[in-house]
């Protein structure tokens, strides 16, 4: 019997050749789209799951409010991972991970190698993160000074041997350190938020212990079997009367969290899984640009989406179809067929196409994976798509999309009565049908509001890169790692301002470009501090040609100058938000004080204000400007170079001389401002590239659908377009006739999809302070579009059908 129905479902195939290449292309594509997006989903979702313990892991986040200013960290108390240790027997183990003094030189051979990857950690970081330790003692490879734990990457590239342990690394140009190498680890996956290469002994850093004011580290505790976090979390706040409000009574003077709340302000502590980090973390000081876990809900939606649609147009085309087998089925119901033997026979049928699809859309996936790689920035591989893990669901995957695209029109088919069915009453021509009408709607529906969806995305993202940003990102070059040059560091500053093309030049340790720059201290316009006058901000050390070389607009007063000496070291210029949060109408000339070294209250330190910048964005558009203080001071790792950028290859050759004349054996890194500013939204182009291929193909399958709807109208209504040709109809006419039905289902479409894209793309436009307004162009473009791309498609084969010889119309039967 199966036999028998296979053999029935090929020549089936292969009788209607047409519709069944419509058929097979419309479920291949949407099977490739599915599989692409499960792919990307499968990857997103699985960050940080390889840990044997990873469902005990969790990060401590720090929400601070102080004097109107919010800082959401993915940083913690310096103290508070091993206080949480000491204090609380849930906390099995702890682990602190310290990354802000950036890359390091290592040297390898004779030159030095600019490493990113590289942190401080605890002795307990592989007890905390049980990755493999492939050669060496996880338990005490980060407890003696002077000890580092490489990758097996890293150990391949300076030692050309896996087995690293017991030799030496040499950290630091200016002042080299040698290492020992006392483990190698497994490499860390690229599914991590955190992939680090190297890591030094906590005991090689210098930072004052007992501050539980200062938030420098990511601190991760692993929980003991069965302790709930969320219970855990509560007991956050007795250590915060314990240990921080002490230190804020010692410089604030206010001794209950009662009185310190009650003026507006809040200090609170939570933790978030480990394997919620990528995805639902969005925070200052991230170790890694996270994805987002809005995009993995809407790619799933997606994804069902395309797939429905695909199975959409197998429905309506087998059940407009189904004329054509009328007489089949009565034949072998009279014969005596059962209806369940008939249901069997139609989705063996659909199944049959659906294998065919699925094998073209492997094709498809195994051809377009590197694309799919360069979009996604993924690594994807053609071994890995055949894997155990996802290979079973693959190969279901054709059989339930064809029981699902068959069971309907099986249904309907064999409902057929045999002396109905004999008499051919369902043989007179096309008729409409409710039920493919929804469907119809149901696919540019969906295709609509994922096309308006995109371009609102792109609309945001081109708003981001054109807004005014009060800073200019064009044209800036960054130097990296310069601190390496020691007292060179000024030598180079200076030679290279006098090359001729480069405007200005000046440290640029703290840049306007998200996790450069630096939070934490308190000021405030009384030289007493308390809740009411005090205020956290960004506290950054510039020089003196900083301002005119990021060309930030002075609002008020003055800038920095070299002519002021000494002077001006106890000055400071502040931004708009600032002077708002402070009452100041005109700032210039008042004082402003802050803790020097914050150790004791005796030393406040006051600060003259000089001048008043314009607000510009110094974080993601996500957030809004807050407020910022400048004061002279070095911040050398790193220096900004304007330049014209006429000639920028040459200019980089001159500058890259300069650069080897004083340090040959330091590479030149350099990046330019622009691509880091990129970089902050890095998941959003990613995404919206996705989002607008998908859109893209999820309205060609809607489309291929209707040119399959009308194909087969125009074949059903042969005669009757060759009796109204001769009968004196015209072109237009005929066309009008063919086409009024679906084009209206497109319009009714466009009504329904346009205020649901409004509602889902303003939920997801608010995660920006600053984002654009919705504007009617968007939706006329995409209605425009659609109407345009499904007349095409319909206009296409109507006029065909109009254009056919009446003759030859007359005499198809």
């Amino acid at each position: 019997m199966i036999k028998n129905y296979l053999v029935i479902a090929f020549r089936s195939l292969l009788k209607n050749k047409v519709y069944s290449i419509i058929n097979i292309m419309g479920l291949a594509i949407g099977l490739a789209c599915f599989i692409f997006i499960s792919l990307y989903i499968l990857d997103e979702v699985s960050y940080d799951r390889f840990y044997p313990n990873a469902e005990r892991i969790f990060r401590i986040n720090a929400d601070i409010r102080f004097g109107g200013t919010d800082l959401n960290l993915a940083l913690s108390s310096d103290p508070l991972g091993p206080t949480l240790k000491k204090d609380y027997p849930q906390v099995e183990q702890y682990v602190r991970l310290y990354t802000m003094e950036g890359a390091k030189q290592i040297k390898n051979g004779s030159a030095f190698v600019t490493e990113n990857n590289v942190c401080y950690a605890d002795s307990t970081f592989f007890e905390v993160f049980k990755l493999p330790v492939l050669y060496g003692n996880a338990s005490t490879a980060l407890s003696s000074p002077k000890s580092i734990a490489i990758s097996e990457k890293a150990a391949l590239k300076y030692f050309k041997t896996s087995d690293a342990t017991g030799k030496i690394l040499t950290i630091g140009s200016s002042e080299p350190v040698a290492y020992k190498v006392t483990a190698v680890y497994q490499d860390i996956p690229a599914n991590s938020h955190f992939k680090k290469d190297f890591l030094l002994p906590m005991s090689d850093l210098r930072f004052t212990p007992g501050n539980y004011l200062a938030n420098n580290f990511h601190t991760y505790i692993l929980l003991k079997e069965q302790v709930d976090y969320k219970l855990f979390e509560r007991n956050f706040e007795g250590l915060i009367l314990k240990y921080i409000l002490p230190q804020i009574n010692h410089f604030i003077g206010i001794n209950t969290m009662a009185n310190f709340k009650k003026a507006g302000n809040r200090y609170e502590y939570s933790l978030i899984p480990l394997t919620d980090i990528h995805l639902k973390s969005d925070r200052a000081d991230e170790l890694d640009v996270n994805g987002n876990i809005q995009y993995v809900y809407i790619f799933s939606v997606v994804a069902l989406f395309i797939l429905i649609i695909a199975c959409i147009n197998f429905i309506n085309l087998t059940t407009a179809r189904s004329a054509n087998r009328s007489k089949e089925v009565g034949i072998k119901k009279t014969l005596g067929s059962e209806r369940s033997s008939l249901i069997m026979q139609f989705i063996t049928e659909s199944t049959v196409t659906s294998c065919f699809a699925f094998v073209i859309a492997l094709l498809i996936v195994i051809g377009l994976i590197p694309v799919f790689n360069d979009i996604t920035t993924k690594s994807f591989s053609v071994g890995g798509l055949f894997g155990s893990g996802i290979l079973f669901y693959l190969l279901l995957l054709p059989i339930l999309v064809g029981v699902a695209a068959g069971y309907y029109p099986a249904i309907f088919l064999s409902s057929f009565q045999p002396v109905t069915a004999m008499k051919s009453k369902f043989g007179g021509g096309y008729t409409r049908s409710n039920s493919r009408d929804i469907l119809v709607t149901f696919q540019f529906v969906t295709s609509l509001v994922l096309i308006c969806g995109t371009m609102i995305v792109y609309q945001q993202l081109n708003y981001i890169q054109t807004k005014n940003l009060g800073f200019s990102k064009d044209q800036v070059l960054v130097v990296n790692g310069t601190d390496a040059l020691g007292n060179s560091t000024e030598v180079f500053k200076r030679q290279v301002a006098g090359i001729a093309g480069v405007k200005s030049a000046s440290n640029a340790g703290f840049l306007p470009v998200g996790n450069s720059s630096g939070a934490g201290h308190i000021f405030s316009k009384d030289p007493v501090m308390d809740e009411k006058n005090g205020t956290v901000m960004q506290f950054w050390r510039v020089d003196y040609d900083y301002i005119k070389t990021m060309d930030i607009k002075l609002h008020q007063g003055r800038d920095f100058s070299v002519a002021s000496g000494a002077a001006d070291f106890n000055k400071v210029i502040i931004n708009e938000s600032t002077a708002r949060i402070l009452g100041y109408d005109n700032p210039v000339g008042k004082k402003i004080y802050s803790y020097d070294g914050g150790a004791h209250v005796e030393d406040i330190v006051p600060y003259e204000i000089v001048g008043v910048v314009r607000n510009f964005h110094f974080e993601s558009l996500r957030h809004s400007v807050g407020p910022l203080c400048m004061i002279l001071g070095h911040s050398n790792w790193k220096l900004a170079f304007r330049i014209d950028g006429k000639d920028a290859p040459a200019l980089l050759g001159q500058i890259e001389a300069k650069w080897k004349a004083l340090t040959p054996e330091i590479p030149f890194s350099y990046n330019f401002l622009d691509d880091s500013f990129d970089q902050m939204y890095r998941s959003e182009q990613r995404d919206g590239k996705i989002a607008l291929i998908f859109a893209a193909l999820t309205m060609f399958i809607a489309c291929l659908g209707l040119f399959g709807l009308v194909t087969y109208i125009s074949e059903q209504r042969t005669k009757e377009i060759g009796v109204r040709k001769v009968l004196g109809a015209s072109t237009f006419s005929i066309v009008r006739l063919l086409s009024n039905d679906l084009l209206r289902l497109v319009l009714l479409s466009i009504l329904i999809a346009f205020p649901l894209a409004y509602y889902f793309m303003q939920k997801w436009l608010q995660d920006f302070a600053y984002g654009v307004s919705i504007s009617w162009w968007v939706f006329a473009w995409a209605g425009g579009g659609a109407l345009l791309v499904a007349f095409g498609t319909v206009g296409y084969r109507a006029i065909s059908a109009a254009l056919t010889n009446p003759v030859t119309s007359l005499r198809s039967e």
